[in-house]
């Protein structure tokens, strides 16, 4: 009987992972769905003629009409979506730029490593910077470097990415001389070395979210009765926080960090604008001021679905790592 009912429980177990499994990604795909939906009719209630950014401001009504048949905008919005899916399903692209000429795929994947590693080097130091700050904070409740942590990065939080931009390029790279204004530099260590005043920027707005929870958690545990036991068996403060306490403190502060993903990526486009760097950010803002739509949905579409991706990864590991949330899906 006892197996039986192992067996049952494996089962049912299984059936319910995998129908959660299922919903998480119908859930993602209409997500995505809305979302290019979304952005396919709001950049068209976006005054601006693609056709005069290209024939220019002294154009002729003629050519500017000519220009519009060419590119297709003088189609019913119902078609031009339609051509829009149409293109998107079968060649995996949103088209060509309407500027550039060349394919929206192309431009994107040109300018996607840059983004890609500032985001990357955004988030570990975010990660990093909240986590030392946490720890110092929890171990240290209701004493100076607690009320400090708690008060400094509350102030910060409200301070926008690209004003922070402005006062860390002012600070370090016009005063202290320590980073290069903009741009990029040459070979690794010169990109490493660029990008790191943007990705602290990027940080800085992620930084007094996570601090936060992580602290919070980290109280939740340390007051706790297995960690009260862990200690009266004579296991070391330092052994028992960061093999023990971490470990059950971290899983809040990565889904936290897995719906902040968002802010993330655009508070890095932003960035990307203000250090002038030539990655994703600076495509999709030149794109705007052109009316460049397929570049615009292309842009839309990936940071979209890569939310939509990671969301869903994230979700997928705390479901995995902590029993407790598997009944409540």
């Amino acid at each position: 009987m006892m197996r039986v009912s192992k067996t049952l429980n494996k089962s049912s177990g299984g059936a319910v992972s995998g129908s959660w499994l299922i919903w998480a990604v119908i859930r993602a795909l209409v997500v995505i769905l809305c979302v290019m939906t979304a952005v396919f009719f709001i950049i068209r209630i976006v005054p601006g003629d693609p056709a005069k950014m290209i024939l220019g401001e002294y154009s002729t009504p003629e050519a500017i009409q000519k220009m519009r048949h060419t590119l297709g905008l003088d189609l019913p919005l119902w078609e031009q979506f339609f051509r829009f899916v149409k293109t998107l399903f079968t060649q995996g692209d949103t088209g060509n730029s309407i500027i550039a000429g060349t394919s929206t795929r192309a431009l994107i994947v040109e300018r996607a490593p840059v983004t890609l590693l500032l985001i990357g080097m955004a988030c570990v130091l975010a990660v990093v910077v909240a986590l030392l700050l946490a720890v110092l904070a929890a171990t240290h409740k209701d004493r100076l470097a607690d009320h400090l942590i708690r008060v400094i990065p509350t102030i910060t939080l409200g301070m926008p990415v690209f004003w922070v931009g402005l006062l860390l390029i002012l600070l370090f790279s016009v005063r202290l001389h320590w980073f290069p204004v903009g741009g990029i530099g040459e070979g690794w260590t010169g990109t490493l070395y660029s990008l790191t005043l943007p990705a602290i920027t990027v940080a800085f707005s992620q930084i007094p979210t996570l601090v936060r929870s992580l602290r919070a958690q980290l109280l939740e545990v340390l007051e706790s009765d297995f960690v009260v036991t862990l200690k009266a068996a004579g296991i070391p403060s330092r052994v028992v926080l960061f093999k023990h306490v971490l470990r059950n403190s971290a899983l809040p502060t990565l889904m936290l960090l897995g719906v902040n993903i968002s802010y993330l990526i655009g508070g890095t486009l932003v960035v990307e604008q203000v250090f002038g760097i030539k990655g994703i950010g600076s495509l999709l803002f030149s794109s705007i001021a052109k009316r460049d739509f397929p570049v615009i949905q292309g842009i839309a579409l990936y940071c979209a679905v890569s939310v939509v991706i990671i969301s869903l990864l994230i979700e997928i590991i705390s479901w995995w790592l902590d029993p407790r949330t598997r009944g409540k899906q």
